[in-house]
């Protein structure tokens, strides 16, 4: 009896043995090929349309070339591949508004890309956040306020901090604005000062811009402002954003940077350019370097109940 157990043992030990030395590859072979043998497939975000607008491949600042790869019978993936080149740009202004003759030279290189944003102020009115985003908008800038152009007191927008929080929540990221009339340093940096404290609570990731326009239609009392003193104001507003932690940036249409701004002073901040195109795949006339682009002001986009500015960034400042 005890001879037969030590045999039965003996056998049932082997017996063992073998079955682990079996199973060891397939384990091995199960887990380094995935379920049923398939790889897991990279799944990237598809470039969003606005307006039936869909951007250009091709950018001020680089290049890129969307592609489709057949996974499967049920799976498309899509890859967006961007490459980096390296741009060289000449400012070169022979008349600006007081006479000036500025030349600057800056080389550029950085990995091209194309966001779809707007803009918005309480004009809007009511903003469906969520649906903003679904329909494609990945950042906006949000007016803070205003200088006003006759007697120059600061007011706010009623709707700034509405936006801020209910944008961020939808996943939407955002920037801001101050639509200024500031004669000299000391009024920028007070609109400088006053946009800080007010976004200090809400998470910012786009541009604090500063946004000097002329006046038209009625007496202004910047009319008068000579080209020293307005690139002043764009300067003190810029380096009092970047003291505070945060990315500068001075928006301006192609008009006023051209005839009355020194724009040797100012190459070293970020540019958000306005310039409307009248027809899909028009580009700007301005040949200088800008980050973003305002393209149009009567965009139509789904949980806006007017119309919206509609913008275009060559750059992630989510990043």
């Amino acid at each position: 009896m005890f001879n037969n157990n030590k045999k039965i043992k003996t056998i049932a030990i082997i017996e063992a043995v073998l079955i682990i030395i079996l199973a060891v590859p397939l384990v091995w072979f199960t887990l380094s090929h995935g379920k049923s043998g398939s790889t897991i497939p990279t799944i990237t975000k598809e470039p969003s349309t606005v307006m039936g607008y869909q951007p250009d491949t091709s950018t001020t600042t680089g290049t890129s070339s969307i592609t489709e790869n057949m996974v499967n019978t049920e799976e498309v993936t899509t890859t967006t591949t961007t490459t980096t080149t390296t741009t060289t740009t000449t400012i070169s202004t022979t008349m600006a508004k007081d006479g000036y003759s500025s030349q600057a030279t800056t080389t550029v290189t950085e990995q091209a890309v194309e966001i779809n944003g707007i803009d918005v102020s309480e004009f809007q009115g009511y903003i469906d956040w969520q649906q903003v985003k679904e329909s494609g908008i990945d950042f906006a800038f949000i007016r803070i306020g205003c200088r006003t152009y006759a007697d120059g007191g600061i007011i706010y927008d009623s709707r700034f901090k509405e936006n801020l929080y209910s944008a961020d929540r939808a996943g939407i990221h955002t920037g801001v604005y101050f639509f200024s009339q500031a004669l000299t340093v000391e009024e920028a940096i007070k609109e400088a000062d006053a946009v800080i404290e007010c976004i200090k609570p809400f998470n910012i990731t786009y541009p604090v811009v500063f946004d000097w326009e002329i006046i038209y239609e009625d007496y202004a009392r910047t009319d008068d402002i000579s080209t020293d003193s307005l690139t002043d104001c764009c300067i003190a507003f810029c380096e009092r954003v970047k003291e505070a932690g945060y990315t500068p940036m001075i928006y301006q249409n192609t008009s006023t940077l051209l005839s009355m701004l020194d724009l040797s002073r100012i190459n070293q901040y970020d540019l958000w350019l306005a310039e409307y195109i009248e027809d899909e795949g028009d580009v700007p006339t301005y040949y200088h370097d800008f980050k973003v682009w305002q393209y149009a002001s009567d965009g139509q986009v789904p949980g806006i109940a007017t119309d919206v500015d509609m913008n275009i960034s060559f750059k992630d400042y989510s990043k």
